[in-house]
């Protein structure tokens, strides 16, 4: 049976509904039985989702969209202070949830995993939501991305297991009070709203104070992580598990070998060996399955059941998800956009692509403060690549920074050696991509903002 939905949330209306973390909220208060409703600036799939269960869902955002009988409005930190229809809900004295609360409110009765961490949380998410549901555990999960298999990105199950993101980027984790959380890496992005690293720790320490007595902290082997774990270390009732290559590790990551665009991944937990199959390459992903072994081993899941489970796990979108192939040349795509992770995935598909196969990338910068703060590295990444089109910053959120632009990232790539041509046209991408490329290229679309829409236009062009 499913929890009982709050009285608040009978009615909910979603500003922004198609977004990755609003519209798995949505969808399983639909599932759950609310009367769902929401606004989101243009037509998507996700839209088209939400109304197959039930919402209404309406395109482009006007303070009428709003009904009258509407329990809560839901935002996100994105949304700003003027839109019309939370001028409306103020008129209307209608209360203003945040997104955070809202996942809140639907884990509060259930047993929560959540998986935090600056890059990492949408694949650890993943492969423990798969796993758990081929165990037929039928959990519920809220997800920053897609499933390769079920094609969603949120679900309610009638099990007592509830999987989540925990989002640091607005401190909205703080709100969460997991049975079991993760940390898989702690460093310096989301500039504007945290000052400084210490900033950084201080907010991660806020999140695992509030894991339930007797709880776990699963932390990766990043510095970040080991040091938040050192922060923690004394408190009562906390077991603090540590994933990780060294020998000391308390889930200890014997081998990682890769075999083209998957790894076989071998982790020593509480004594006994564990071998299986990771569907995406490269070194983290191998960490990320690591770390939801040991997480679901510490909500009592037979580790040997869940390595063979994990097996499933076949992807999901965005993250190294390949699109396709034409003309010998396949597409991959990739959400990475801060340095770390955009050297971790161009790393992961330079192993793929072996020898005598060229990896062109097709980079967006995200966020102009990322870009002001991180663009140096940004550009240094790009070295791993053969050669790379720099598009222009993609603003989400954020106004224009006077003199912040994506020649920051061309130039710091340039200097490190990296071929990069500056592209202000996307539209001419495929063009480009399709006079770069030749039989046996890797081509990877990199990027947060919308350069994902390229790998379908890529692909038909290479097909012509």
């Amino acid at each position: 049976m499913a929890p009982a939905i709050p009285a608040a949330m009978e009615r909910p209306h979603f500003i922004g509904i198609g977004g990755a973390g609003m519209s798995g909220i949505a969808k399983i208060l639909a599932q759950r039985g609310a009367k769902v409703a929401g606004s989101d600036a243009r037509e998507s799939e996700t839209a088209a989702s939400l109304r197959a269960l039930g919402a209404t869902v309406h395109i482009g955002h006007a303070a009428h969209h709003l009904a009258d009988d509407a329990s809560c409005v839901v935002v996100s930190s994105a949304i700003r202070a003027d839109n019309p229809e939370l001028a409306r809900a103020r008129q209307l004295a209608v209360p203003v949830v945040h997104r955070s609360d809202a996942l809140a409110a639907l884990m509060r009765d259930l047993r929560p995993i959540a998986v935090a961490g600056t890059h990492g949380k949408t694949t650890t998410t993943s492969m423990l939501a798969v796993a758990l549901t081929e165990l037929g555990l039928d959990p519920s999960y809220a997800i920053g991305g897609d499933l390769a298999g079920p094609g969603t990105n949120a679900r309610h199950g009638e099990g007592e297991l509830f999987v989540a993101e925990a989002d640091e980027s607005d401190r909205s984790f703080q709100k969460y009070d997991p049975e079991v959380a993760l940390v898989l890496n702690v460093e310096l992005d989301h500039h504007a709203n945290y000052a400084s690293l210490e900033e950084i720790h201080e907010s991660f320490e806020a999140f695992v104070a509030r894991v339930r007595p007797g709880g776990t902290l699963v932390v990766g082997e990043h510095p970040g992580a080991r040091e938040l774990a050192e922060r923690v270390s004394g408190r009562p009732e906390l077991e603090v598990l540590r994933v990780g290559e060294d020998e000391g590790a308390d889930a200890w990551i014997r081998r990682i070998t890769p075999h083209g665009m998957t790894s076989e991944v071998t982790v020593a937990l509480d004594g006994v060996e564990h071998t299986f199959t990771v569907s995406v390459p490269g070194r983290h992903y191998a960490h990320n399955a690591a770390a939801a072994l040991a997480a679901g081993a510490r909500v009592g899941i037979d580790p040997a059941d869940l390595a063979r489970a994990l097996t499933a796990y076949t992807g999901v979108g965005r993250r190294l998800q390949l699109k396709g192939e034409a003309a010998g040349v396949q597409v991959v795509d990739s959400y990475a956009h801060h340095p770390t992770e955009m050297t971790a995935d161009l790393e992961a598909m330079r192993a793929a692509a072996g020898t005598g196969r060229r990896l062109l990338v097709v980079f967006q910068p995200h966020l102009f403060s990322r870009t002001q703060e991180l663009g140096t590295e940004m550009g240094q990444a790009l070295a791993l690549a053969d050669a790379s089109l720099v598009l222009d910053i993609y603003p989400a959120r954020e106004d224009p920074v006077p003199g912040v632009t994506s020649a920051l990232i061309s130039d710091a790539a340039t200097a490190a050696g990296a071929a990069v041509t500056p592209v202000h046209d996307k539209a001419s991408v495929p063009d480009l991509v399709a006079g770069m490329a030749r039989p046996g290229d890797l081509v990877l679309t990199m990027g947060a903002g919308d350069v994902t829409d390229l790998g379908p236009r890529i692909l038909a062009r290479l097909a012509d």
